[in-house]
């Protein structure tokens, strides 16, 4: 299936100079999101995750149905102030600014086999952070999954040294 042709093209959003890749035209393909869900969970089966980690908020699209696929927990990683229980944090670096993710300190019991999820990887600011979340719960990271790699801004390279699984590369 050709999942290219499932993503909108929006120039100058959020900004000028940037040209964002809207996923709402995949999401709403039925076939398009069927085909993306089964492919992903897949490619990271031998990755044999105990937990999958979806980053708020698109993320969770993606890591919710590979979890059930796999037979995985799910794991949420929030903004602040989103989580009732005790939280790890860690502040990153996006393309326009920083941000700041958490995740519950008893997400998983430690040496948990853990896989990250997200919609798309651009600068690899989110998913270094929320590798850097995995650490500090004590989980063992075995790879990460990506709908979307905007491969030449260069994110993979900040990643740890793990699998990384793409659908679509621009």
């Amino acid at each position: 299936m050709d999942l290219k042709s499932l993503i909108r093209d929006i120039p100058d959003f959020p900004k000028p100079g940037i040209l964002f890749r809207d996923i709402t035209t995949l999401l709403r393909d039925p076939q398009g999101l069927r085909y993306t869900i089964d492919t992903m969970s897949e490619k990271c089966a031998d990755l044999k995750p105990d937990y999958i980690v979806g980053m708020e908020s698109r993320g969770f699209i993606f890591a919710v149905p590979m979890a059930y696929k796999l037979g995985a927990g799910f794991v949420p990683v929030r903004k602040p102030g989103k989580l009732p229980a005790a939280i790890y944090a860690v502040e990153y670096e996006l393309e326009y600014g920083t941000d700041r993710l958490e995740m519950h300190q008893d997400a998983w019991e430690p040496g948990s086999r853990v896989l990250i999820v997200d919609d798309l990887m651009a600068t690899g600011g989110t998913a270094k952070a929320t590798a850097d979340l995995v650490q500090q719960t004590g989980g063992e990271l075995v790879g990460f999954g990506f709908i979307l790699e905007l491969a030449a801004l260069g994110g993979r390279h900040k990643l740890p040294n793990v699998p990384v699984v793409s659908l679509i590369e621009y």
